[in-house]
């Protein structure tokens, strides 16, 4: 079978198994991409989850020495919420970031990649390929735009004319010499938008991010959140949306067209308190199907008693004190202490300084400390 006639085949059959888009590169190194990640590394802008390995990032033959194309895919997810609940006193609610309100994308689009391939193995018998999603070495972006899937923004994602920026991306390398397609024109202009608004000044400049300024990075961290990002969380709990829900070519973008990504409005913006007491299996059980709940409870759980604190919720504060006094985890005490002191309320002063006379964690005392300050502030 002639090549072009495998691709044409090929593109029809990705649609039929709900890729949304597919383009077609070449296997050349990515040397523009390679040089920006020298730079962020100088810099400290990296986030420490991407591979650490720049030649492996930009460089497909070191993935694959029998390299000659690859292949590009993108799946587009919602960015609107049908009887999305509305959190109240009492009540409050976080958000898990778009990205994250159906099923595991990782899984979804590896899904894709994994039919692709046994697809080529049935036509190309001694075909050689390297499938990425996300995780993988290449940066999907730097893949997508060489492959005209879209263009890459100023918020570091890649815009699609058809879907906005609200598409998962995965990548195979291949053996087989696909014409590539041609990389579609920067639209952005001079709109700076997203700029503007990231809530933490992480966009430094049009597609350049310090991920560890990142709100959506900031989310997934372990450790005690820097005071100069608490305020700036909100509700969100995982991820963030704001330099998307801003731009304007993702204005009507509404993307409802795969099930297996329509979000439970229920768990994607789930109620704050009942996150506080979860077990692992709970968590698993209720949140494990989503992509949201990969670094596990512990950081959901640090981000609901901002959230709490954010809105002030006094219902809170007695599963706050159980923390602040019985949580086994030094984060989530010091969490909640400072939240408690953020919150106010005529029982704080008092259960913040039994916390103090008893707590032996310097971190944690820390935390007390400042939340007592937050008392009289």
């Amino acid at each position: 079978m002639k090549i072009e006639q495998l691709q044409s085949e090929l593109i029809e059959y990705a649609k039929s198994i709900g890729v949304d888009k597919i383009g077609f590169t070449h296997a050349s190194p990515f040397h523009e991409m390679k040089n920006r990640l020298k730079r962020q590394q100088e810099l400290g802008y990296q986030s420490g989850f991407e591979e650490s390995d720049i030649e492996k990032r930009t460089e497909p033959l070191l993935l694959l020495d029998s390299a000659e194309s690859i292949i590009a895919i993108a799946l587009a997810y919602p960015s609107k919420m049908e009887d999305a609940p509305t959190g109240k006193k009492g009540a409050r609610r976080g958000i898990f970031a778009r990205a994250s309100w159906g099923v595991d994308y990782h899984v979804a689009v590896r899904e894709r990649l994994n039919l692709i391939e046994e697809w080529l193995k049935e036509r190309v018998p001694d075909v050689q390929t390297k499938s990425m999603v996300d995780t993988g070495e290449l940066v999907d972006r730097a893949v997508a735009e060489r492959a005209g899937i879209g263009w890459s923004g100023k918020n570091c994602s890649i815009i699609t004319p058809e879907f906005g920026s609200y598409v998962y991306l995965g990548e195979m390398i291949t053996n087989i010499p696909f014409k590539p397609d041609t990389p579609i024109e920067d639209e952005c202009g001079d709109c700076r938008l997203c700029l503007d608004v990231c809530p933490t000044g992480a966009l430094v400049a049009g597609g350049q991010l310090n991920s560890q300024r990142c709100v959506a990075f900031l989310t997934q961290t372990k450790d005690f959140l820097p005071d100069e990002f608490r305020k700036e969380l909100g509700n969100r709990i995982y991820g963030c949306d704001t330099c998307q829900t801003v731009c304007p070519k993702n204005k009507g973008k509404s993307n409802w067209i795969h099930d297996e990504f329509k979000p439970d409005p229920q768990l994607a913006k789930p109620l704050l308190q009942p996150l506080l007491q979860m077990t692992n299996k709970e968590f698993k059980t209720k949140f494990g199907y989503m992509s949201g709940s990969w670094r596990g409870k512990k950081p959901i759980q640090r981000n609901a008693i901002i959230a709490l604190a954010h809105f002030k919720e006094q219902s809170a504060i007695p599963d706050l004190i159980m923390i602040m006094n019985k949580d086994e985890r030094p984060v989530m005490r010091g969490t909640a202490a400072w939240a408690i002191g953020k919150i106010g309320g005529p029982d704080a002063e008092e259960a913040l300084q039994k916390a103090l006379a008893v707590e032996k964690d310097e971190e944690v005392l820390r935390e007390i400390d400042k939340g007592l300050k937050l008392l009289t502030s």
